[in-house]
């Protein structure tokens, strides 16, 4: 037997026995599921502070590389060492002030709509029920059931603050020490997720670097560039979905505020700041957060007036389809190239994976896995001489075959 039929026999071999390893790999993930996630929840709790600065570096990589072209090129030669860890700890302080920007602002708002709406809800209540009897006056069955609804629901109020709010508070009180230590937990992990942050902020080249050395030590060199080819991809897809949807919801939670502005000196709208940091922050997570942020604003509203929630109703439909139609098709232009059928299929399946971080990442990370399916599915029409097929794998959308920039081996 010829060296290239044994060649070529071994790595049919090989490529058997690698599918049938990967099959039984995935009936053992699937047949332990529960076990592995809850695995792998152990391990993310322990390396909280690490997953803390990771996510933040990456999201302040993109405004840090942007402010150090910049500054670089108006520094003279001698300072411009000096460029990068000032970016970095510009960075951080325009980072840290907004976030004490906004919790200044939002957290007395809050305070203030909670307490609000514990002294307003009893004496609205009452004014409801009473308005309700005298408009049906004259009908006695009507009065009787109105009357004991209300009843109702009063009743359920004094349960509830008697069996649930006040030994809940007592709890609390009684476990301050408990509820200290949590609190302390959860800072110290967002210190040490601060500091991680700027050390992968100020190595992000190195690690870069040290990296694309490893891959290429690892894998032959036309297997490098692709790997290199599909994070340069997987990263270009993250940072434009989330840098979208943020400056997205900044312009939306912008527009509102002025709006609640208006409406302020008009007709006393209140909560303007609470109600527009609620509406821009939901406005984040994709297809469902606009109803979520709607929902307890327009209540918030309707506890004070229930024509401004009318009005403030009609605002938020029409808000959400310009943003949808206009704004964010413009500023998401071409990071993910999903139909809504496929966002809304993968926010379903990473929520139930994950919960709400499912919600956040499931569309980029379902489109990397789409876009990789599409030109898996592309080349097998290829190799069996189908390409008259290959326009139906677009979805109705120009093809992208050169999506991600090639990284040359010696870059």
């Amino acid at each position: 037997m010829k060296k290239e039929d044994l060649k070529r026999i071994f790595y049919q071999s090989l490529t058997g026995f690698a599918s049938l390893a990967l099959a039984i790999l995935l009936f053992f993930c699937m047949r332990y599921f529960t076990h592995i996630r809850g695995a792998l929840l152990w391990l993310m709790g322990v390396l909280t502070p690490f997953i803390y600065g990771g996510v933040l570096a990456y999201l302040l990589k993109t405004p840090c590389n942007f402010l150090e072209e910049r500054i670089e090129r108006k520094l003279p030669e001698k300072a411009k060492k000096y460029a990068h860890a000032s970016t970095v700890l510009l960075v951080m302080i325009l980072t840290i002030f907004i976030i004490y920007f906004l919790l200044s602002i939002v957290l007395p708002e809050m305070v203030n709509s909670i307490v609000t709406l514990v002294k307003v809800v009893p004496r609205e209540l009452d004014r409801l029920s009473r308005w309700l009897i005298k408009e049906l006056e004259g009908n006695e069955v009507a009065q009787n059931y109105v009357s004991t609804g209300m009843a109702n629901i009063e009743k359920k109020l004094q349960d509830w603050a008697g069996n649930d709010l006040l030994p809940t508070l007592q709890g609390v009180m009684g476990g301050f020490a408990n509820t200290v230590g949590s609190v302390l937990a959860i800072v110290k992990d967002v210190v040490i997720g601060i500091i991680i942050c700027i050390y992968l902020l100020l190595g992000r080249k190195t690690f870069a670097r040290q990296g694309k050395a490893l891959i290429y030590a690892v894998f032959r060199a036309d297997w490098a560039d692709k790997i290199l080819e599909e994070v340069a991809f997987i990263d270009k897809t993250f940072v434009g979905f989330f840098g979208g949807k943020i400056l997205d919801s900044a312009i939306v939670g912008l527009i509102c505020y002025v709006f609640c502005l208006i409406m302020t000196f008009t007709m006393d709208f209140k909560n303007a700041v609470l109600i527009s940091v609620i509406i821009g922050v939901t406005n984040i997570i994709p297809y469902f957060g606009p109803f979520i942020g709607a929902i307890p604003s327009a209540l918030l509203i309707l506890i004070n007036s229930p024509v401004n929630c009318v009005i403030f109703i009609i605002f938020v439909v029409i808000l959400q389809q310009f943003d949808g139609n206009i704004l964010g098709p413009r500023l998401l232009a071409n990071s993910v190239g999903l139909t809504g059928f496929w966002v809304l299929f993968s926010i379903t399946l990473f929520q139930g994976l994950l919960g709400f971080v499912g919600i956040l990442i499931g569309v980029p990370v379902f489109a990397v896995i789409y876009d990789l399916a599409r030109r898996m599915i592309r080349k097998g029409l290829r190799d069996h001489g189908r390409e008259d097929l290959i326009e139906q794998t677009d979805d109705d959308k120009k093809p992208d075959e050169d999506r991600a920039e090639k990284v040359p081996r010696n870059a």
